[in-house]
C-alpha cells in the first residue's frame, strides 16, 4: 500500500485515548523495537491518529479502530511518524501482547488495510512473558529490476560487488512491499551510512516501506537491517513485516525445501538488539513471525 500522508492538525474536539507502550522482539524494554498500542479508538480521524503516531515518536503505532472482544476479532491501523502503513509485524506483536494481558492468551484475528491476519498468544508458565505468532498475508517476492537496484545502491552507498551473490536482490511482499538486499559480509551490514532523503525518494517512488538489508550467517541465521526512512524513521531495530515477507522471498528462491524455522537477529548495530523467528514451509505461501513484548514503563 502507498504510505499517504495526512494532515498533522487533529481534530480540536477529538479526546485522546491512553496510548500503551510495548518493546517488541524482546525480553528487555532496552531492546527491540518499541511501538505505541491505542485499544480505543473507533472515534479517531486520520489527522488525530497521525498526530498521536508523531507525539509517540516510534517506528509505528497500532490503533483499534473497532472491536468484537467476544469474537476476538479487532480492526486496526498502523501510523508511523510521517505516514499510514497497512501492515506493521512488530506493533502487531505489542497489540496481540496487549490484547491478551487484558483478555487472556489464545487466538485473536485482526483486519488490516493488507488483510486478515490471525496472531495466537501463549504465556511462558516460568516468567510470564506472552509470545505472538502472527501469520502473514499470501507472500511473493520477484527479483529487482536493474533500474531499481541501482537507484537503492546508489542512496545506500553500496557498490554491487558488495551484495552477496548466492541471494539475489528481490522485492518481497508480506503485506507490504520491501527491498531485500543481501550483503557480502558482516561488515558491510555493520557500516550503514545512507542518503535519507535520497532513498526515501526511491522507496516512495517504488512503494517499498523498508529496505531489507540481511547478511547470512547460516541457513537458519540471518543479521538484518532495515532503513525506514519513508517513515521518517533512520532505521527500525525489528520488523516483522519485513521478516514475514523475507520468508517469501526464501521460499521463491528455493531455499526451504521443508517446514524451516528461522531465525533473524536485528537491531544489534543501533545498541537495540532484537529476535525474529519466521516459520516458512514450501507448501504455504504465508509466513508466520513469533516473538514476544515487554510493556515500557
Amino acid at each position: 500500500m502507498t504510505e499517504t500522508p495526512h494532515p498533522t492538525t487533529p481534530h480540536p474536539t477529538t479526546p485522546r485515548p491512553e496510548t500503551l507502550r510495548y518493546s517488541s522482539f524482546t525480553h528487555d524494554p532496552a531492546g527491540g523495537n518499541p511501538a505505541g498500542v491505542v485499544l480505543d479508538a473507533a472515534g479517531l480521524d486520520d489527522a488525530t491518529m497521525l498526530a498521536i503516531a508523531a507525539e509517540v515518536g516510534y517506528s509505528e503505532t497500532a490503533f483499534v479502530t473497532a472491536a468484537d472482544e467476544s469474537a476476538r476479532r479487532f480492526r486496526v491501523r498502523y501510523f508511523s511518524p510521517l505516514a499510514e502503513v497497512a501492515f506493521c509485524g512488530h506493533a502487531t506483536v505489542a497489540l496481540a501482547v496487549a490484547l491478551a494481558e487484558r483478555l487472556g492468551p489464545g487466538e485473536v484475528l485482526l483486519d488490516t488495510l493488507a488483510g486478515e491476519i490471525p496472531v495466537a498468544t501463549t504465556v511462558d508458565a516460568t516468567d510470564g512473558t506472552v509470545r505472538a505468532t502472527l501469520t502473514s498475508v499470501p507472500t511473493r517476492s520477484r527479483p529487482t529490476t536493474a533500474p531499481e537496484l541501482d537507484a537503492a545502491l546508489k542512496t545506500l552507498g553500496w557498490s554491487p560487488d558488495d551484495l552477496d551473490p548466492d541471494l539475489p536482490p528481490h522485492v518481497a511482499f508480506g503485506g507490504n512491499d520491501h527491498l531485500v538486499l543481501a550483503a557480502g559480509s558482516r561488515a558491510r551490514l555493520a557500516d550503514l551510512e545512507y542518503d535519507f532523503e535520497g532513498l526515501a525518494e526511491v522507496m516512495r517512488r517504488h512503494d517499498w516501506t523498508t529496505v531489507h538489508l540481511v547478511w547470512r550467517e547460516s541457513p537458519g541465521h540471518f543479521h538484518a537491517r532495515d532503513p525506514f526512512p519513508v517513515g521518517g524513521v533512520v532505521e527500525d531495530p525489528a520488523t516483522g513485516a519485513a521478516a514475514a515477507a523475507f520468508g517469501g522471498y526464501l521460499r521463491t528462491l528455493g531455499l526451504v525445501t521443508a517446514p524451516t524455522t528461522v531465525t533473524i537477529r536485528q537491531g544489534e548495530d543501533m545498541g537495540r538488539p532484537s529476535d525474529l523467528r519466521i516459520d516458512v514451509s514450501p507448501q504455504d505461501p504465508r509466513t508466520r513471525v513469533t516473538g514476544q513484548a515487554v510493556p515500557i514503563d
